[in-house]
């Protein structure tokens, strides 16, 4: 066996960081705007509309979208892992599951938001104010309870010797996220439960299966598959993302009737972060559109991965105002 020592780089290049530095400082940069946005976004949305904003709101808004994060990671794991391997010829290579550390930051975010609820949905200043047992007596405490319970047990399932399971109480987390956000006081609370459940659950296969895509590309590097797996994975994520079009358009129209929806587009702070929202996602489609196009006619196929990381960037900063609307008053007018 011969040892061959790696060649010493090149004076001009010692102590320059590589482009690895470059990405990871965006990444970081990019989270921590993610955070920023539901923190400081209540007061600039509410400005100017008349409506209140509700005790502790940006931290509200923090941990749902922290939820909705922890929520797409594994169930993206498992769509994109079943994509992969409905390959032929895919490289055993598959990147560390992030499933639990996932499971365990939705259990914190749930076991805050199950707090709030606790004290009659304030923000608690101490351990005192926390009803634990009052939980059990309130509908929105009960899915409280279900999802701090599902995310725990989603936990266990990802360590165990078979991750799988954990799409049970994964959704069981996805429909009480779909129930807890259409009370039986509102019109037809069924129907918004099931434009919800249907958009929750595409958008998290879409946010999630983009990341684990990438991060399989980064190991399977060279190899045939990779660009089999982005074009698969692109063609269902055009189905996800009409889905979540369409329930997104129903569900909003649903709280803001036609003949009012201009007004409170701008008139509202849930109609101002919509707008917010719904233009961040149509740069996700037109980021989408490019990696596609670049997927087809690049001369090196994996020329896509460079707008599918903008995509996943983008989606995460779209996550935290996600987050954000689920805090804000909801403008309902019948």
């Amino acid at each position: 066996m011969t040892l061959i020592r790696p060649a010493s780089p090149p004076a001009g290049a010692r102590g320059r960081p590589g482009p690895g530095t470059g990405r990871a400082v965006a990444v970081l940069a990019l989270v921590a705007l993610a955070a920023l946005i539901p923190l400081l976004g209540p007061s600039p949305a509410l400005h100017g509309t008349g409506e209140a904003e509700a005790p502790g709101t940006g931290g509200i808004a923090l941990l749902r979208a922290v939820l909705f994060a922890a929520l797409a990671v594994p169930l993206g794991e498992l769509f994109a892992g079943r994509l992969a391997r409905s390959l032929r010829g895919a490289p055993p290579p598959r990147p560390r599951s992030w499933s639990v550390p996932a499971a365990v930051t939705g259990f914190v975010a749930a076991l805050g938001l199950a707090s709030v609820v606790a004290t009659g949905n304030l923000v608690p200043d101490g351990l005192a104010a926390i009803d634990v047992g009052g939980l059990s007596s309130s509908r929105d405490g009960k899915l409280a309870l279900l999802e701090v319970n599902a995310f725990l047990v989603a936990g266990l399932c990802a360590a165990s010797g078979r991750p799988g399971t954990q799409v049970w109480p994964l959704a069981a987390v996805v429909v009480a996220e779909a129930l807890r956000a259409h009370p039986p006081t509102e019109p037809s609370p069924l129907l918004g439960s099931g434009l919800t459940l249907l958009h929750l659950t595409c958008a998290s296969l879409w946010v999630g299966g983009l990341l684990h895509v990438l991060r399989v590309l980064g190991r399977w590097r060279g190899a045939a598959a990779g660009p089999a797996l982005l074009g698969l994975y692109a063609r269902v994520a055009a189905v996800l993302l009409a889905v979540i079009t369409a329930t997104g358009v129903c569900s909003s129209l649903r709280r803001m009737p036609a003949g009012t929806v201009l007004d409170q587009l701008t008139d509202t702070a849930y109609g101002r972060v919509l707008v917010a929202k719904v233009l961040l996602v149509a740069a996700v489609a037109a980021l989408a559109l490019w990696a596609r196009i670049r997927l087809g006619r690049a001369a090196d196929p994996l020329a896509a991965c460079s707008p599918a990381r903008a995509e996943v960037a983008v989606l995460g900063v779209v996550v935290a105002v996600s987050g954000l609307l689920t805090a804000l008053p909801v403008p309902i007018r019948w």
